[in-house]
């Protein structure tokens, strides 16, 4: 059996902050504000593998206003959640995402945002597509107040 589940995630960008996206550090004057490190891509993989194993999603599973969570390195909450899926019996087939972001250009880092994330959920990076867009200027992304980013994962049972 094979099933599908989508991502979402959205944070405001903030001076005092590292931008961390895929686990990857990014040189950057603004990061994201969050109570973990705010990786918006990372979240949104979460969201997407928990939707398809019909698993709750990142505020049931690590909210935000438990202490444990704050400032975490959302790479291990994700980790965590390849953890739970494994529990009952899921692996990783694919991961399809779209980051949304005015500034900073982000193709030099999307390969190694494809290797960190690969590495955790335990599949060829040739298996985990990043893509990352603008909005031309409009909304608050366009304006460089934030960054959105979109996945949808596919999963397989093992049992």
């Amino acid at each position: 059996m094979t099933r599908v589940g989508i991502g979402y995630d959205v944070h405001r960008l903030a001076p005092g902050r590292d931008l961390v996206l895929g686990g990857i550090t990014i040189p950057n004057k603004l990061g994201l504000l969050g109570h973990s490190d705010g990786d918006v891509l990372t979240h949104a993989c979460i969201d997407a593998l928990l939707g398809a194993a019909n698993l709750g999603d990142i505020g049931t599973r690590f909210p935000s206003d438990d202490l444990k969570y704050k400032d975490i390195f959302s790479i291990t909450l994700l980790e965590q959640t390849m953890n739970l899926l494994r529990e009952y019996g899921w692996k990783v087939g694919n991961l399809d995402a779209t980051i949304v972001a005015e500034r900073p250009k982000l193709s030099p880092y999307v390969a190694s945002m494809r290797r960190e994330i690969s590495k955790v959920v335990g599949i060829n990076e040739n298996f985990v597509n990043i893509k990352a867009s603008t909005t031309d200027g409009l909304g608050f992304t366009g304006e460089g107040r934030g960054i959105i980013a979109y996945v949808v994962a596919l999963i397989e049972e093992t049992r």
